[in-house]
């Protein structure tokens, strides 16, 4: 069965922005007849309870699920099979650049700063055994493209770099890249619904899935909850959460609601209003509870 999907990273509460994606992943799956699948993103930042506390702020907003939670740890097995197939069909390199050195170093022609410049691409077997004695490898993709089209329904055709990207960090761990593109996979996920902040990644993700023979999935980049001051909402915002803005006698749920333009009380009810040529195409600016007009 297709599905749709929502992959918290269980770092923390999650906040009203956070569960308006929440719903509005919901809300393209169950509006196209797809199945709803969670997967808890623990392969890093997990602190103690917080899967468990945004799995229960999902419910109590009105959202179920089909299956099992799949959590991202249990799938270290796939994600190295997937890394050692592309190691043996010579499609990947060690690297052993530090993120200061590869931020520092001058970037490849038509990649945006950050991107990765190539310096280990074509170490010798010498040089790599020298790099071996002072740090581990990380396992980058060695990309035969510069760049990729995916294709998004609310964005259109978004073509983006694609440099080496890192499909296995020098601790061992497997990359976001890989990861979600195998997860997803695993899961029967053909509608990926995320915020806005993720549509550069897509074309690395699109591609890596070619070359791993996955299906690339219907790819929806949904705006941004942001702060009075245009920044990425976050905790330090104030009372975001679900937790802090009931305790403020504040409706989470109208609150997103009435953020995407629905009349309805409940997600279920937003069903039948649902319209995806209708929703907001600019982010959502949060105003603070103790400010006026909290609708923001």
């Amino acid at each position: 069965m297709p599905a749709g999907r929502y992959a918290p990273s269980p770092s923390g509460d999650l906040h009203v922005g956070n569960l308006r994606t929440a719903v509005l992943a919901w809300l393209f799956a169950r509006s196209t007849g797809r199945d709803f699948v969670l997967r808890v993103d623990d392969l890093d930042r997990a602190r103690p309870g917080a899967a468990e506390r945004q799995l229960g702020d999902l419910a109590t907003l009105g959202l179920d699920w089909d299956g099992p939670v799949l959590w991202q740890s249990t799938r270290t097995d796939a994600h190295r099979d997937a890394i050692r197939s592309l190691v043996d069909a010579g499609r990947t390199f060690e690297c052993f650049c530090t993120r200061r050195e590869i931020l520092e170093a001058p970037a490849a022609p038509h990649h945006p700063p950050g991107s990765y410049p190539g310096t280990c691409r074509d170490l010798t077997p010498a040089e790599r055994e020298e790099r071996r004695r002072e740090r581990p490898a990380a396992i980058r993709l060695r990309s035969a493209v510069d760049t990729w089209t995916a294709h998004d329904l609310l964005h259109g055709a978004f073509t983006g770099p694609v440099d080496d990207l890192v499909l296995q960090r020098g601790d061992g761990v497997a990359a976001y890249n890989l990861t979600v593109v195998l997860d997803d996979a695993h899961q029967g996920v053909d509608q990926v619904v995320r915020g806005d902040d993720l549509l550069p990644s897509t074309p690395r993700q699109a591609h890596l899935a070619t070359l791993l023979d996955l299906p690339v999935p219907q790819y929806v980049h949904v705006p941004l909850a942001l702060n009075v001051e245009g920044a990425r909402l976050a905790k330090r915002d104030g009372a975001v959460t679900l937790a802090e803005l009931t305790a403020r006698g504040i409706d989470a749920l109208a609150l997103i609601g009435r953020s995407l333009g629905f009349t309805g009380a409940t997600p279920q009810e937003w069903l039948d209003e649902f319209d995806p040529a209708r929703l907001p195409r600019e982010p959502w600016i949060v105003v603070p509870p103790d400010a006026p007009n909290t609708a923001g």
